[in-house]
């Protein structure tokens, strides 16, 4: 009789455990979704100060239009992009466009005193920022569940259950530099 009240004890127990994981596995992977939503969010919202960027600089830079293009093409191909991969890689272009901009507006000195480019300009400096913190949660809670799909014995139940590692945003080593920004 004791040993089947011991087995019925370990039983239980080891449903509890098993329950304990599977819930730091579901937790881990909302984490991962709410981050890649605020990555997301700031994501946009550097794409959607874009076109006001462009129509801002296309007066004064007549001769630089391929910059122009390059800019509005990435901004597609960002809004386009279905995987983080895409996305990164979209970014990371988009960010060397932007530098590009910023270095060709250097020209043009009445752009630089116009009032509404030094507003863009704060703006983008400070989507950058933002992008930059919400990067890094998002690698942190990427980083998170990808220990727990690894390691054992939680591998055991993610697999099971169907839990696959994350992808980290990650940009090219030349990409990380934030476009400059000089407020004249």
């Amino acid at each position: 009789m004791l040993t089947w009240v011991g087995a019925a004890i370990i039983a239980i127990l080891g449903g509890l455990w098993a329950v304990a994981i599977y819930n730091r596995l579901v937790r881990a992977k909302n984490l991962v979704e709410e981050a890649w939503s605020g990555m997301d969010v700031q994501l946009k919202r550097r794409t959607d100060l874009i076109p006001n960027l462009v129509e801002t600089v296309k007066g004064y830079m007549q001769h630089e239009r391929g910059v122009l293009e390059q800019v509005t093409t990435l901004r597609a191909k960002s809004l386009s992009a279905t995987t983080v991969e895409e996305r990164a890689a979209a970014e990371g272009a988009m960010s060397r466009a932007l530098g590009a901009l910023f270095a060709v507006a250097e020209n043009y000195p009445d752009l630089k005193a116009n009032q509404n480019f030094l507003e863009l300009q704060k703006a983008l400096s400070d989507i950058e920022e933002q992008l930059q913190l919400a990067r890094r949660y998002y690698n942190g809670t990427v980083r998170d569940l990808n220990i727990l799909v690894e390691s054992f014995p939680s591998n055991l139940f993610a697999s099971f259950f169907g839990f696959r590692k994350a992808v980290f945003f990650q940009i090219e080593e030349g990409d990380r530099a934030v476009p400059k920004v000089g407020f004249a």
